[in-house]
């Protein structure tokens, strides 16, 4: 074609695009992409979008809610892998320089990896100095990687293997006769690996080391039966509370009594030890602190409550006693003290489920019942409330774990459910279920590992909660008492 024909071809089109009223400009720059006018297509501004939100919306609305949950499932297994692709983009594209992984379990962790630093998207920087090869910090100049050093140190960092709590007990025991009563307290785990539990007059032994099973007392020769049950700390002793207001000590290994404490007027269906003392609460209102080691006549009455009382913990340090009752009440007793030194009355339903904290001092937990259904947390070194959630259910027992600041609380009316909670934040780590009846009963292994809970439903079951792995090889019971079901 002639060039001077093309030329004016060219500018008669340019021409023509130009808005009115605007005089065409001669030589080559009516070529100038500026002065061109733009035609109708419409190109979209993309800066805002989150692809990952968008795909991940398009693919499930095309995908069967079988489908759906198996894809959570499948996105919570590789979080931290996107955690660290994301991470090792901003190091490649920004030079963020980050080495080490983020744990996606924390809160906003996407939004923190994507979202930092975003106000300088474009960076120039002059590299003016090399540093000299290191072999455990630099990347080899032979490496015919394209990542940099950053990023190899990025993939390098340890990975922490993702948490998962098993939703299955590893086993499950049959207890005839477990009563469904929220007021007592029949199961509790020794520091010897012994679960003591209480079902109708008798008291039976069952190791976690051997799975045997032995009767440590039958109180139907009395007319009595048992309402509570609490190892002492050495795990030699087991205090039996009854029906009739009594307190006996039997020694476990000798399978004999030593002493049957009087005091009370109604059943006892809280105890707790502190050393050689054992305090005792009773629907009488009253809580008894005797030394096992004195005359019975040497004992503190604690009057404060004006229902029954429930539940009883002593704190780590030994220095201060809680108790709650079914008059909504959560008192602080110190041990030189006859009055109560805090009260706290927040809880809008009986308050049986008492744990302190192993890792705070002064730290208590506490929950309240169908009513309330509440986790409350208070300090008492200050007497200040903390935080609080409602969980949905009544609270029947509180344990925490003594290796993690964690938490779990079994639930009664209406979920029956079991609940592993993060603290301070106040997430929930599992839930489990499985029990048919509430959950009444709760103890923790020795070694802090494991939990038993029983229920109503006449089963206890043991979960792995605080471990990752455990094992489970098991001997199976001589005796038909405690009966393992498939």
């Amino acid at each position: 074609m002639d060039q001077d024909y093309e030329r004016r071809l060219l500018r008669q089109i340019n021409h023509q695009n130009l808005p009115e009223g605007q005089p065409a400009k001669s030589g080559y720059a009516t070529c100038s992409p500026l002065s061109v006018k733009l035609g109708d297509r419409f190109i979209p501004t993309r800066a805002g979008s989150n692809w990952s939100i968008n795909f991940h919306y398009a693919n499930e609305n095309c995908r069967s809610p079988s489908q759906n949950h198996r894809s959570k499932d499948a996105g919570a297994d590789t979080g931290k892998d996107a955690v660290a692709y994301a991470a090792l983009l901003r190091n490649e594209l920004l030079g963020a320089g980050i080495e080490t992984v983020p744990d996606p379990h924390t809160d906003d962790r996407r939004h923190a990896v994507l979202s930092q630093n975003t106000h300088s998207l474009f960076k120039y920087t002059i590299h003016t100095k090399r540093v000299p090869f290191d072999s455990g910090n630099e990347v080899s100049p032979y490496s015919l990687s394209p990542l940099s050093n950053k990023s190899h140190k990025l993939l390098r960092s340890p990975r922490k293997p993702a948490r998962k709590i098993s939703k299955i007990p590893f086993k499950v025991l049959d207890a005839p006769e477990l009563q469904d009563d929220f007021y007592l307290n029949l199961v509790d785990w020794s520091a010897g690996n012994l679960l003591s539990v209480g079902l109708g007059a008798c008291v039976y032994l069952w190791s976690a080391c051997t799975s045997q099973v032995t009767r440590l007392c039958d109180l139907s020769v009395d007319g009595d039966s048992v309402t509570s049950v609490c190892w002492n700390e050495r795990g030699s002793l087991v205090a039996v509370g009854t029906h009739k207001g009594l307190v006996q000590i039997w020694d476990a290994a000798g399978g004999r009594k030593l002493t049957s404490l009087e005091g009370h007027s109604a059943r006892v269906g809280a105890l707790a030890w502190n050393g050689e003392q054992l305090s005792s609460g009773s629907r009488d209102r009253v809580i008894l602190q005797r030394d096992v080691r004195t005359p019975p006549m040497a004992e503190r009455r604690l009057q404060g409550h004006r229902q029954e009382v429930c539940g009883l913990k002593w704190s780590p340090d030994h220095q201060h006693l809680a108790s709650g009752g079914n008059d909504n009440k959560l008192l602080v007793w110190n041990s030189s003290s006859l009055l109560p030194v805090q009260q706290y009355s927040d809880h809008l339903a009986a308050v049986k489920a008492i744990a302190w904290s192993p890792h705070q001092h002064g730290l208590l937990a506490s929950g309240g019942g169908t009513a309330d259904r509440c986790l409350r947390f208070w300090n008492t070194l200050t007497g200040q409330a903390l935080q609080s959630t409602d969980t949905g259910s009544q609270v029947c027992n509180l344990a925490w774990s003594k290796h993690a600041n964690e938490l779990v609380s079994t639930h009664g009316y209406s979920q029956n459910q079991i609940l592993v909670w993060k603290y301070p934040s106040l997430t929930q780590v599992a839930k489990l279920t499985g029990h048919s009846y509430r959950v009444l009963y709760l103890a923790v292994s020795p070694d802090g590992e494991a939990i038993v809970t029983g229920a109503g439903d006449e089963t206890l079951r043991f979960w792995n909660v605080f471990s990752k792995t455990r094992c489970t090889k098991e001997s199976k019971s001589v005796l038909n008492l405690f009966t393992r079901i498939r």
